[in-house]
């Protein structure tokens, strides 16, 4: 006898890419709201309003396609650090200024991101299955790619070794990560430009120390606008 999943109502007809587009932006709606386990390719299929063969054409599996998923909220991400890092114009005035710039720039993106993103934020940030094995190469490699983008501009205006612009990076990561989900997750009590401004404040205060060793100031009283 044929179960209700078998009996789905007939999909709209999308071309290929579409639906699999369809089916991805679904999975990211689910499993964003319930966690890996709670979501069956049961569910999926059904809110898609397609049958399971046809899910499992795109998708061989539920792990596949969370995998899936999480690699297009890193995509999201790595592009919104990149282009903010790339709107940050080498500074000729001073080394302190481009640092502002390049801190702000982004600890703006993840504040962005987060905000444009809402709950799906949390396949890349707070995902049940980070330690799974298969998952959690996505996640680092994600991590790897942004803290790149940001290593090499640290070391550009600061001239620290390439190690130690890794780990201020990481450390930057995770203080605008961990500060955008909490302002997501306490309802938006802060703004966003406001609290952009707060966490960039707080962030620069300990970057600017770092320009100030590697260019310490011309001579007593000298400002290097830190």
């Amino acid at each position: 006898m044929p179960s209700n999943q078998d009996r789905v109502p007939p999909p709209e007809r999308l071309s290929k890419d579409a639906r699999r587009a369809q089916l991805l932006d679904i999975a990211v709606e689910l499993f964003s709201a319930q966690g890996y386990h709670l979501v069956s390719m049961d569910d999926i299929a059904l809110v898609a309003r397609v049958s399971k063969p046809v899910l499992y054409r795109h998708f061989p599996s539920k792990l596949d396609l969370y995998l899936a998923t999480v690699d297009s909220r890193a995509e999201v991400l790595a592009a919104a650090v990149d282009e903010a890092l790339s709107s940050v114009q080498d500074a000729e005035t001073s080394s302190a200024a481009e640092g502002r710039a390049v801190v702000r720039a982004v600890v703006t993106a993840y504040f962005r991101f987060v905000e444009e993103s809402g709950g799906s934020a949390s396949l890349l940030f707070e995902s049940d299955v980070s330690r799974d094995e298969a998952v959690r190469p996505h996640l680092t490699r994600t991590h790897d790619v942004v803290a790149g983008l940001i290593a090499d501009r640290l070391t550009a205006f600061t001239g620290m070794p390439a190690r130690n612009a890794d780990l201020l990076a990481a450390a930057l990561i995770s203080m605008a990560q961990a500060a955008a989900t909490h302002r997501f997750r306490d309802g938006h009590a802060v703004g966003v430009d406001e609290a952009v401004d707060l966490v960039s404040a707080l962030a620069w205060g300990g970057v600017a120390k770092f320009i100030r060793a590697a260019h310490p100031p011309a001579g007593p009283g000298s400002e290097d606008g830190a």
